[in-house]
Order: C-alpha cells, then sequence, then structure tokens
C-alpha cells in the first residue's frame, strides 16, 4: 500500500493566485517523441508584495527559464516534479520557460498527446500542466497567442481563436499563427496537428456575422461528419433564440479524434470530440448516436458561453458550468425530439447513473467541498443533478424571470471566472425572490424522499394531501435539512378525466399540508409531473390509480412512470418469492391497450414496453440479490411477450424501416418501437418469433436495426447468439466504432456463459486497452449493465474488473479510476456477495503504486 498520504484540496482554503498573466504566448516545435515547448508569461503582481511565483508542472523536462530575456541560474529557482517556484520576482516581468515532453509515450491521453499520428490535446481539468509550466488553474485567465512548427506531413495546425498567419519553414517545416482575442484558463487551450479532411460550411449570426465553420476528420471520413455540422448550425441559431447568445469569433472549428478520455471538450473556438460522438452515417451509427451527437455537439457549442466566457472561479465550482450546459443541452434536445420522450430519456440517466451515486459510498453534494483529484468529479451529480437544480429554479421562478436571471448572469460575469453564489444572485436580483434556501441543493448530498398521503372527503369535495420529505445520512452529512422541492400535481378521476390542471406545491419543510376544495368527484393524484423534482416519490396509491394514469394522464411522464412503477412492484414481488401472476396479467393487457393508443408516438411506446431495468431495481431492493431480480424480471419479460405476442409481432412488421433512412425523431421512433418489440419476443424465442428476429438482423439497411437485431439473438444464445456475432464481426472487424457496439452488445449478453465470454475477449485481437471507448465498451459496460454476471457467486466477475482497474491504472488512471464504482456499492447487495466486491477494493488498495484517482475512490468505497 502506498506509503503517502495525498493532501484533500478544499474549498474553504481557496486563494486568488497571487499574480495575473497578462498574456500567453506558445511556441510548438512539434516532434512525437521530444517537442520542445516555449512559454513566454506576462506576468504583474496583484498580491503580496515578496510573494513567490510558483507554476504547476508535471512531467516536463525543463531546458531554461528566464525573466525578462535573462536566463536564471539553477540556484534562482526549483522545480520538483510538480511545481516550478522563482522566489524572488520582480512586480511586473516576462517568464520564458523552454521545456521538452514525449506526447507518444504519454497514455494516460492528458495534455499532449498522439492519436492516430496526430497531435491533440486535452487539458481540462489539469492535463495543460503537463505541456508547460503556468498557474493551471480556472481563475487565471490569460489572452493566449499560438505559434505551432511542424513536419509538412502534419498539413492542419489548429489552436484556439483566429488564425493570422501560416507558412513555409526550412526543411519541409511548415508554421501557423493563432490569436485567441478572449481570455481563458488554461483548461480550455486547445491544439492539433495532423493530417484530416475537413468539412466546411458557413453560419450567419443573429447581427450578421458571417461565422466559418470546419470540422476536421480522419481521411475518408468526411461524409460521416455532415450530420454534426447540422446539428452545429441548429444549435447556434437555437441558442440565439432561446438565450440570446450569439458566436464570437469568426471561425468554429471541431476535431474528431479517436482516443479521448472524455465525450468531447469545449475549448474555445476548437471544440476536441471522441470521434463515436461526431461520426456517423446509417450503415455505422445508430438512432441512439445520432441523438446523442446532436446533444453533445449543442452541449460543448453551448458551453461557448457557459463554461468559456464564463468560466469557475475553482474546480469546486463545476456545476457552474457543466449542469447549466446540460440544462440547456437538454432543453436543445427537446425542443428538436419532443418534449415527453426527451424528459423520459433524461429521468433514466439521471436515476440509473445520479440516483446509484447518491446512494452509495462516493455521494457528493452538486458542489463539492474537498477532493483529491478533481478527474473524479466529472460525475452524474455534478452534471445531470446539477442540471434538475437549474430545472427546478426555471419551475419556481417562471420562464420569464429563469430568462432575466440568465441575461443578467451573461452580462455581470462575461469575461470573469464566479461561483455559484454569483450565479444564484443573479436570479434572487432578476426575481425579487429570496433564494437563500435554495442554495442548500448544492451542498446538500444525497437524493431526498418525498411521501404524499391524500385524504378524500366526498362529501365536502376537499381533498386533503400531507407531504414528507426526508434524505437519508451521506458519508460526512449524517444529518439533512429539508430542502424547496416543487412538486407538480395534477388530478384525474377514476375514469381519466382532468380534475385539476398541474399546480406546483412547494414543498420546503419536513411536513406540511395541502387542502384542495371544488374536488367534485374522488380523484387519482398525479404528483411530481414532468419529473419536476430529483427525488424518489412514494405515495399511497393502488395499483388502480396507476392504471388510469398509464391509460389517460395528459402528463406523459407520468404515464411512463405509472408503467414503470406498476412492473417494477411485480418484478420485486416475485424476486422475494411473491409473484402476483394475475397482477402480471392485468399489467400484461394494461401494456397491450396502451401499445394501440393511437394516440401516442411509436417513441413513447417504445417506452412505455421498456420494463425496468436491472440496475434500476437494484437500487430499490436492499439488500440486492441480482439474480433473482434478473430472473423476476426475465419472468414478466416472457409474460408479455406471450400475452402480447400476436400485438408485438404486428407492430414489430409495421416498425420494419421502409425507405431513405432519416435520422429524424419521428422516423428513430418508428426504429425504436421495432427494436423494442424485438426484445420483448426474444423472450419467447419459439420457432416463429425466432425466425422474425434473424429476418429483421439479416435484412438490416441501417446500423440500428442491425444491432437491436444482433442484441435480441445474443440474448436469445447458444448456437443462434454465436453465428450473429461472428457474423458482425467479419463484416465490420474494420469499423473501429462499429466493433465498439459489437463488444458491448456481448457485454450486456443476459446468458450464463457470459462471464467467461467477456473475460475471452479481453485477449481478442481486436480489444484495445489502451483505447478508452473499446474499454468502456467491454469492461465498464459489463460491469454496469449485466448485473446478473458481473455478480457472479465466485467472485470472478470482481476479480476481472479488479484486474482490469490495476492494469489500467498503470497508464490511464482517469479511465481506470471510472472503473471502480459498481464495486464501490457492495454495501447493498447480499452480504456473501458484498463481501467479495470489498475484497477486491482491498486488494486494489493495498496496490503499491496506486495513482491518486483510484486512490481517492478505493478509500471512499472502503470507507
Amino acid at each position: 500500500m502506498r506509503t503517502d498520504t495525498p493532501q484533500p484540496i478544499r474549498l474553504t482554503d481557496y486563494s486568488p493566485f497571487p499574480f495575473a498573466i497578462e498574456t500567453t504566448r506558445l511556441v510548438f516545435e512539434l516532434h512525437p517523441s521530444a517537442t520542445r515547448v516555449r512559454a513566454e508569461l506576462a506576468v504583474r503582481r496583484i498580491g503580496a508584495a515578496g510573494e513567490a511565483l510558483t507554476l504547476n508542472g508535471e512531467r516536463l523536462k525543463l531546458m531554461s527559464v528566464a525573466i525578462d530575456g535573462q536566463a536564471l541560474s539553477a540556484n534562482q529557482y526549483v522545480a520538483d516534479a510538480e511545481h516550478l517556484t522563482v522566489h524572488e520576482v520582480p512586480d511586473q516581468f516576462v517568464l520564458t520557460t523552454e521545456v521538452e515532453i514525449d506526447p507518444l509515450a504519454n497514455k494516460a491521453l492528458t495534455g499532449l498527446y498522439m492519436s492516430g499520428g496526430r497531435f491533440c490535446t486535452q487539458c481540462e481539468a489539469e492535463g495543460f500542466r503537463t505541456i508547460t509550466y503556468f498557474p493551471d488553474r480556472p481563475d487565471v485567465l490569460s489572452r493566449f497567442s499560438v505559434r505551432i512548427e511542424a513536419d509538412g506531413g502534419l498539413p492542419h495546425l489548429l489552436s484556439n481563436g483566429n488564425l493570422v498567419d501560416q507558412g513555409a519553414l526550412e526543411g519541409s517545416r511548415h508554421f501557423a499563427e493563432w490569436v485567441d482575442p478572449f481570455p481563458k484558463p488554461s483548461y480550455l487551450f486547445a491544439l492539433v496537428a495532423g493530417d484530416l479532411d475537413v468539412v466546411t460550411d458557413s453560419f450567419v449570426t443573429m447581427s450578421g456575422r458571417e461565422v466559418a465553420l470546419k470540422i476536421f476528420v480522419d481521411p475518408g471520413q468526411a461524409s460521416r461528419a455532415t450530420y454534426a455540422l447540422d446539428s452545429l448550425k441548429r444549435a447556434m441559431k437555437w441558442d440565439e433564440e432561446a438565450f440570446g447568445r450569439e458566436y464570437d469569433l469568426d471561425l468554429f472549428m471541431i476535431v474528431a479524434v479517436r482516443d479521448f478520455n472524455f465525450g468531447a471538450m469545449e475549448n474555445k473556438g476548437l471544440n476536441i470530440f471522441n470521434s463515436s460522438l461526431l461520426l456517423a452515417d446509417p450503415q455505422t451509427a445508430t438512432d441512439a448516436d445520432y441523438e446523442r451527437i446532436e446533444a453533445v455537439v449543442a452541449h460543448e457549442y453551448f458551453h461557448n458561453w457557459t463554461g468559456n466566457r464564463i468560466t469557475c472561479r475553482d474546480w469546486f465550482q463545476l456545476c457552474l458550468k457543466e449542469g447549466f450546459t446540460v440544462f440547456r443541452d437538454q432543453s436543445f434536445s427537446a425542443d428538436m425530439r419532443g418534449a415527453a420522450v426527451q424528459r423520459i430519456k433524461d429521468v433514466r440517466v439521471l436515476r440509473a447513473r445520479q440516483f446509484a451515486e447518491d446512494a452509495g459510498p462516493l455521494a457528493h453534494p452538486v458542489r463539492p467541498s474537498s477532493y483529491l483529484k478533481i478527474d473524479n468529479f466529472y460525475t452524474a451529480t455534478i452534471y445531470e443533478k446539477g442540471s434538475e437544480i437549474i430545472r427546478m429554479l426555471k419551475t419556481l421562478l417562471g420562464a420569464e424571470a429563469f430568462r432575466k436571471g440568465c441575461d443578467l448572469y451573461f452580462e455581470r460575469h462575461d469575461g470573469q471566472a464566479t461561483t455559484v453564489e454569483a450565479f444564484i444572485a443573479c436570479f434572487a436580483e432578476a426575481s425579487g425572490r429570496d433564494l437563500s434556501n435554495f442554495f442548500a441543493w448544492y451542498e446538500q448530498a444525497g437524493t431526498p424522499t418525498v411521501t404524499i398521503a391524500s385524504d378524500y372527503d366526498a362529501d365536502a369535495q376537499v381533498l386533503t394531501l400531507d407531504l414528507r420529505q426526508s434524505t437519508a445520512p451521506t458519508p460526512g452529512q449524517p444529518a439533512k435539512k429539508a430542502l424547496p422541492i416543487p412538486i407538480a400535481i395534477g388530478l384525474l378521476s377514476l375514469d381519466g378525466e382532468a380534475l385539476r390542471d398541474t399546480e406546483v406545491v412547494v414543498l420546503d419543510q419536513d411536513a406540511m399540508t395541502v387542502r384542495w376544495e371544488g374536488v367534485s368527484k374522488p380523484p387519482v393524484l398525479s404528483a411530481l409531473r414532468n419529473f419536476s423534482a430529483p427525488v424518489n416519490l412514494k405515495t399511497d396509491a393502488r395499483p388502480s390509480d396507476r392504471y388510469v394514469l398509464l391509460a389517460s394522464d395528459t402528463d406523459l411522464f407520468n404515464r411512463w412512470e405509472a408503467g414503470q412503477t406498476l412492473a417494477r412492484d411485480l418484478i420485486l414481488a416475485r424476486a422475494v418469492g411473491k409473484p402476483d401472476e394475475v397482477g402480471e396479467e392485468r399489467y400484461a393487457e394494461g401494456l397491450g391497450r396502451a401499445l394501440v393508443d393511437d394516440a401516442s408516438e411509436p417513441a413513447f411506446k417504445a417506452l412505455l414496453l421498456a420494463l425496468p431495468s436491472e440496475p434500476d431495481l437494484a437500487l430499490i431492493s436492499e439488500p440486492t440479490d441480482p439474480q433473482a431480480l434478473h430472473d423476476a424480471r426475465d419472468a414478466l419479460r416472457t409474460r408479455i411477450a406471450v400475452h402480447l405476442g400476436d400485438l408485438l409481432r404486428r407492430l414489430f412488421g409495421e416498425m420494419q424501416n421502409e425507405g431513405e433512412f432519416s435520422p429524424d425523431a419521428q422516423a428513430a421512433g418508428r426504429r425504436a418501437l421495432g427494436a423494442a418489440c424485438a426484445d420483448m419476443l426474444s423472450a419467447d424465442p419459439h420457432a416463429d418469433n425466432l425466425a422474425r428476429l434473424t429476418g429483421r438482423y439479416e435484412a438490416a439497411r441501417n446500423m440500428t436495426d442491425m444491432i437491436s437485431g444482433l442484441n435480441a439473438l445474443i440474448s436469445v444464445g447458444g448456437a443462434t447468439r454465436d453465428s450473429a456475432v461472428a457474423h458482425f464481426h467479419q463484416a465490420w472487424r474494420n469499423e473501429p466504432l462499429v466493433m465498439d457496439k459489437w463488444f458491448a452488445a456481448q457485454a450486456r449478453d443476459p446468458n450464463p456463459d457470459a462471464l467467461d465470454r467477456v473475460i475471452g475477449l479481453t485477449q481478442n485481437a481486436d480489444f484495445e486497452p489502451t483505447n478508452p471507448n473499446r474499454l468502456r465498451a467491454l469492461v465498464s459496460t459489463f460491469a454496469h449493465f449485466n448485473p446478473a454476471r458481473f455478480h457472479d457467486p465466485s467472485g470472478a466477475g470482481y476479480r476481472f474488473l479488479a484486474d482490469q482497474i490495476l492494469s489500467v491504472d498503470a497508464f490511464n488512471p482517469m479511465t481506470a479510476a471510472r472503473l471502480i464504482e459498481p464495486l464501490g456499492a457492495w454495501r447493498r447487495y447480499k452480504p456473501e456477495l458484498g463481501a467479495l466486491m470489498r475484497q477486491e477494493l482491498e486488494r486494489i488498495a493495498a496496490h503499491p503504486d496506486l495513482s491518486k484517482n483510484v486512490l481517492e475512490l478505493v478509500t471512499k468505497s472502503l470507507a
């Protein structure tokens, strides 16, 4: 085990950097294994006289240091493994450093590294310090100019801002000069150099300026960038209309990179994307890929204002840019793809990722108070729960006051690195509301539980609602206070008639009572409409009430929620040995009626047909028995497949793709319903169903239909699975993004031999553990989304994951740390499983060379 104890960074210890870096001039002489970087920093003291200048720097070979052109001797500065310190400096000066770095050896994929023969960067959160010495923190904003020199074999030399010069140099080398006129922190710096194809277009802003748009991709991939370019233009227009935000440079660029730790990065004017979130055509990308590309392109573009023009004072304020920007991209997607369907998808992600986080040892507030490695806080809590807080703020204030608050924020803090307090203050001022109690949402971890008990007095026509809230203790926060929770409530009659339109009740105490008069009929409560707050809801509703909601609720989220709750209760009952077969038949009947409702879109029906996932069920069934949950869920799938077989086969046939492929929401919805039917039919694999599923796979003319067919055939297992898997591999082995889908599909295999097959796949020639996409596709998918097989009673699944974590930690700590979470939930599982999970965590913790990233999360998981 490590003998040193890394010290945490604490919010309470924040102090401003004592120097301003007014301009930063960088000169890169690119070489794969020996890149030279010269940095000229125009420094001005803003802190106490006599304070030393200390810069961050890691894995740098220091060649020289100079102040105002005068080289410093070795006794005038101190360079250690993490810092460069110059103790005696004037109040204003130019610091020049020259370092050498090795991009080719950089497998951590942070800082400057090589991917596919190209140079590229990832500097958020603390990667810039591996490029040159700099105050690598978000509150130090500087105006950057960059000169890149490279061999002619790297024709495109890209950086932030506007291109101001380029030309030839001696010896077949060339250069490019870039200037970014807007001050930015170092984490937004970007550089890309390589042989790339480019797709170009332009956009005219609302003030009439023409912006050049360029997307750079691997040679031969240009046609796959057209949808991303279209998404970008729609996002630019939407941001002008919805938030009044106009783009500010003459050029906007995106580059696709295969080796990338994140999904994408919002570097000013030069977004760098994981290629899986940028490249798409019907033959290689699914509808889910198209949706994610649209959303992520928008997300990174929206960061231009919520992240770049206004950034974070410190990394504790990460939600200030990420939560707000997720809210903006979700709003964009709702307008592009349908509000109800998008809301359901967003909530499914929230519950699967963030609720699980809140329920485990890694629970933390949306604004944490300390960290060991900030990389570990790029979490669902920061992103998805951060977005939900913004959504609640809009609900509480109303759309008009919310927009005024946004406008004030952009006006007041443009060009600044600021805080969550300053953000909330803008909304308080714009609305005239006291939002002091709302701030607790940022400081308190955990998912609140809201309980509603109802009492109806038919004679007086009065409905009384007793509302209560509670939040379970989380690490470091044993006592919780009441939060302001907006609960959107409507009423229906027993025959589905609307009795009362949506009204928002704000539960801001531990308990409160609401009385509604004039309720003319016995009501059915439709609570938490559109998921108006990120809480767990418990009511005294009867199953018959949920069938009313499933059939008639005008709030489509709650129609879907009613079906999910009915299915959840049936699965949980069977999992503990108390099956309700009559209830299961009734549920299948109710689901069938919902599926033939012509008023519902196919995309919504596809969501209705998807049962609660096993990971979601595990959150509400402690101590969790993964095999029992799997068997119970599979039993309900089979009952539905048999009971609704004729309807499912009819819908399956009707939803087959005809004509030209379109990625639009309507066409994607039809394919989604076809895929949902295929998944359900695979639970009853008799000859007719199997022939239909095989036919879907073999006749597929797009990747959406093909991968859904493959998933269904894998679920059937045996020779059917093996044949489909071999055929898919033969057809697509030269397409890396499609091969990621092949690995992920097998990682989800529900059959008993899946664990052995997954372990075997790590020896496959196409498995690349150094590529985060491939690693996530196989290892992370298996551990997160195949609980029945990951939680093998022997503990072999846990050993497999721990081995992968230790292996990857040696070269990419950020990616390794993201694999810890499935083991960290050991307390929720049956004691015999939990003990085996803890054993593997202890084995990881005992490793002598553990990174800070993994050490922090393992320590918290064991605490």
